[in-house]
């Protein structure tokens, strides 16, 4: 099993950053990914961005580019989201997942590990 917990939500005015983290603990694989994802409300969740943990190899959304930077800290088994110039559009519960095999990294259903969210919300 994978236990992911996130952390660094909450309430910025637009324009403003956030940095995410989610930590990972319990069991790893090889040629795994991570990614985040975020559902705002009365949406269907949406990727954001993903990471790959071994070559590092970076996938975004279009939505996020040059705005989003996802990045990883392997001593840590820690992945992060730089968010930056946020909009309200933005405002979701975002959440890190991990891709067990690597690929189709913009695919909820590649995704077997869940953390349990945290909330961003951007004031107009």
């Amino acid at each position: 099993q994978v236990q992911l917990v996130e952390s660094g939500g909450g309430l910025v005015q637009t324009g403003g950053s956030l940095k995410l983290s989610c930590a990972a603990s319990g069991r790893t694989f090889s040629n795994y990914a991570m990614g985040w994802f975020r559902q705002a409300p009365g949406k269907e969740r949406e990727f954001v961005a993903a990471i790959a943990w071994g070559g590092g190899r970076t996938d975004y959304a279009d939505s996020v580019k040059g705005r989003f930077t996802i990045s990883r800290d392997k001593a840590k088994n820690t992945i992060y989201l730089q968010m930056s110039s946020l909009r309200p559009e933005d405002t979701a519960v975002y959440y890190c997942a991990v891709n067990r095999r690597g690929v189709g990294v913009g695919v909820e259903s590649e995704y077997a590990y869940w953390g349990q969210g945290t909330q961003v919300t951007i004031s107009s």
